[in-house]
C-alpha cells in the first residue's frame, strides 16, 4: 500500500474512531450528535482552508477526544501515532483547572503550538459560528464571546499558512456578529 493510501485509511480510522468514543452525545442544540461538529472542523481543514495533510485532519477529527470522553494521550498515541496525539493534546483543554486559569493555560498552549494545530483550533472556531443560528440568545452570546476571545489572542500569528484561515474566521465572526443585529 502507497504512503498516501496508508494515510487515508489513518484518516477514515480517526474518523470511525471519533464516531464511536462520541456515541450519543449531543450538540448545544440538543439534537445534533455530537460527532457531525468533528466531521465538520476536518472538512473545514480540508475544504474551507486547503490543507490536505492527513495528521492535520486526523486532529481535527480528534479534538475533542480527550476533553470530552473517555479517550486519553496514551489510547490515541497508540493508535494515531505521537505527533498526532501532541496535536490534539494542545487542543484539549484540562478541565480539572478552575476556568479562568484553564483558559488561561488552553491559549498559551495554543499560541505556542504547531501551525498545523493553531489551523485546526481556528476551523474549530469557525464551525462554532457557523453552527449557532440555532441557539439560543444567551449561549449564542457566551459562544461568540470565547470565539472572540480564541481569534484575540491568534490574530497575530505569524506562520504564513494561518492568514488565509485567520482571514476567513475573522469574516464569519463579523457575520454572525453583524447577523446579532
Amino acid at each position: 500500500m502507497t504512503d498516501s493510501r496508508a494515510a487515508f485509511g489513518q484518516v477514515l480510522e480517526a474518523a470511525s474512531f471519533a464516531a464511536r468514543v462520541h456515541h450519543g452525545q449531543l450538540r448545544k442544540d440538543r439534537a445534533t450528535p455530537y460527532v457531525s461538529h468533528v466531521f465538520r472542523v476536518c472538512l473545514i481543514v480540508r475544504d474551507v482552508f486547503g490543507f490536505t495533510d492527513p495528521r492535520m485532519m486526523m486532529a481535527a477529527l480528534l479534538h475533542d477526544t480527550i476533553e470530552d470522553t473517555t479517550t486519553d494521550f496514551d489510547d490515541l498515541q497508540e493508535r494515531f501515532g505521537s505527533e498526532v496525539a501532541a496535536w490534539v493534546a494542545y487542543l484539549t483543554k484540562d478541565m480539572r483547572l478552575p476556568e479562568e486559569v484553564r483558559e488561561h493555560a488552553y491559549i498559551e498552549g495554543l499560541l505556542k503550538a504547531p501551525w498545523q494545530v493553531q489551523v485546526c483550533k481556528l476551523a474549530d472556531i469557525f464551525d462554532n459560528l457557523l453552527d449557532m443560528a440555532h441557539l439560543a440568545a444567551e449561549t449564542r452570546a457566551r459562544s461568540i464571546g470565547r470565539a472572540e476571545t480564541y481569534f484575540a489572542a491568534l490574530r497575530g500569528l505569524p506562520a504564513p499558512e494561518v492568514q488565509r484561515p485567520l482571514a476567513l474566521v475573522e469574516q464569519a465572526l463579523a457575520d454572525v456578529k453583524h447577523a446579532r443585529v
